[in-house]
């Protein structure tokens, strides 16, 4: 049964990522950036460090530039960013399973507000966050129910998937020039354990998550099968 679950999450990570490359979605896939740098950011503040912005590109590459008073804080705010994209993609889809999407969107958009507001600084991080609200906004308030959970699973798809092959992609940076591994770089420059470590650990970690998620999806469908069915109805003669 474990084995099974994770063949699971695989096939559907390998599926999604298919089916979404179908689909003009480079756009919205700057949300799971977003996410990630928002991590970076969050947990900065929280060690009493200051944010001096953040910085999303077309590529759906990002980069977050604060000071730290503490030395060894940079540690948690390096693991912070891949740690927080794999939870928000695991907290869409709990939130789907629980008929919740309407929520989802709204943690989205104000999460993408906050990030405007207070972090964002260049051209075309701040046109995509401007976009990105009006978008969900519009659909939240204005689209048929139907369009909006494709909307959402839209979403959720694209951060789960992303969530996953970023830090998979880390690991072959790593093991190529571990000088050039993002946050895996800051962290074996921080503690001596190599960088490909810490990208392999990003990566599994993101890979439980999908797993929760996956779950999450597939429960949610298997329950509204079971309601869908007809009830039997028994009966007798004496």
């Amino acid at each position: 049964m474990f084995l099974s679950n994770w063949v699971k999450t695989i096939l559907f990570l390998i599926g999604s990522a298919v089916l979404t490359h179908w689909i003009p979605t480079a756009f919205f896939r700057n949300l799971d950036t977003m996410v990630h740098e928002f991590g970076h950011a969050v947990v900065t503040l929280a060690l009493s460090g200051k944010v001096m912005y953040i910085e999303l590109y077309r590529d759906q590459s990002g980069v977050t530039l604060s000071t730290m008073t503490k030395s060894w804080a940079i540690i948690p705010v390096s693991l912070a960013g891949y740690m927080t994209a794999s939870m928000f993609a695991w907290f869409l889809f709990s939130a789907y399973a629980k008929g919740k999407q309407r929520l989802g969107l709204q943690v989205t958009a104000i999460l993408s507000i906050l990030s405007l507001v207070l972090f964002v600084r260049n051209g075309y991080g701040i046109m995509f966050l401007v976009g990105f609200i009006v978008i969900t906004v519009v659909v939240l308030a204005l689209t048929p129910k139907w369009l909006r959970d494709f909307y959402y699973l839209l979403l959720a798809f694209l951060c789960l998937e992303e969530s996953v092959f970023g830090p998979i992609s880390l690991v072959l940076y790593a093991a190529q020039n571990s000088g050039k591994a993002g946050d895996a770089t800051n962290l074996a420059n921080h503690t001596g354990v190599p960088a490909i470590v810490w990208a392999i650990g990003f990566t599994l970690f993101a890979l439980w998550c999908a797993k929760q998620a996956v779950s999450a999806f597939l429960g949610r469908n298997k329950g509204a099968a079971r309601r869908s069915r007809p009830a039997a109805v028994s009966s007798y003669r004496e």
